[in-house]
């Protein structure tokens, strides 16, 4: 039993050792002050200060890479990665696909979670707006319009109008969130069967009611048109993940 019960304990500590490592190798990015694009130091410099071997640092530097930290490139060097959510949109992909396939909550909290971030800032987006970001919007209605009249889905055209409604707030970590949450919603579209049974002209309409709202200043209207636009893709989860 000893020997058996040693076994998850001694993982549990290479694991927690290996997190430790990561940790270090992090605080010494921002010990250094060093900025994305920015050389780290070389695996043999990095092996002395932190007193590791290079077997259990290259594990760690490998673990930073996937985490989108760090940015290796062979033949150069590693460096300091630019913002980078690829770890996130990957792993919240999954998280909603493999709901998909049971009781469907991980999709359905990420559409409260994008409904919640677009709801709740349209009304400072709209204080921001100029008629160009208003042309900007407009264009991509027209867009799926076109495609909409054309029998045509408009994936794109639909991600580009939730983006440049957000544009005027020039928060570009929002702008980084929201497509992360397009790229989820992308994947799980086309689990949830692509455009099948979705009524493309009423779709491109209630892009065209949002606009108008916001083109008219009505803040509470826009909020409402965007709410019940997720609304509509809530539902769509809803059915597919029914018996």
């Amino acid at each position: 039993m000893g020997a058996g019960g040693a076994l998850p304990h001694a993982r549990f500590s290479a694991q927690a050792r290996l997190r430790a490592l990561q940790a270090d190798i992090m605080d010494l990015i921002l010990e250094r002050e060093l900025e994305a694009g920015d050389p780290l130091p070389t695996e043999h410099e990095l092996s002395a200060v932190l007193g590791v071997g290079r077997n259990t640092l290259r594990e760690s530097l490998k673990v930073l890479q996937a985490l989108g930290v760090i940015e290796i490139r062979h033949g150069f060097g590693m460096f300091v990665a630019p913002i980078n959510f690829d770890a996130l949109t990957d792993g919240l992909t999954f998280r909603g696909r493999l709901s998909l396939r049971h009781h469907g909550q991980e999709a359905l909290q990420l559409v409260d979670v994008r409904q919640s971030l677009e709801a709740g800032l349209i009304a400072g987006a709209m204080d921001l707006m100029t008629p160009e970001h208003l042309m900007a919007v407009e264009e991509a209605v027209l867009r799926m319009e076109a495609l909409a009249g054309a029998g045509e889905t408009f994936v794109e055209a639909d991600a580009q109008f939730h983006r440049r409604l957000f544009e005027p707030l020039n928060n570009e970590l929002l702008l980084s969130l929201l497509d992360v949450f397009w790229q989820v919603y992308r994947r799980l579209y086309v689990e949830l069967g692509g455009a099948g049974g979705v009524d493309l002209l009423a779709a491109a309409a209630m892009h065209r009611g949002i606009y108008d709202a916001v083109s008219t200043g009505d803040r509470v209207l826009a909020a409402r048109r965007l709410n019940a636009h997720f609304d509509g893709i809530r539902l769509r989860i809803s059915q597919a993940i029914s018996p």
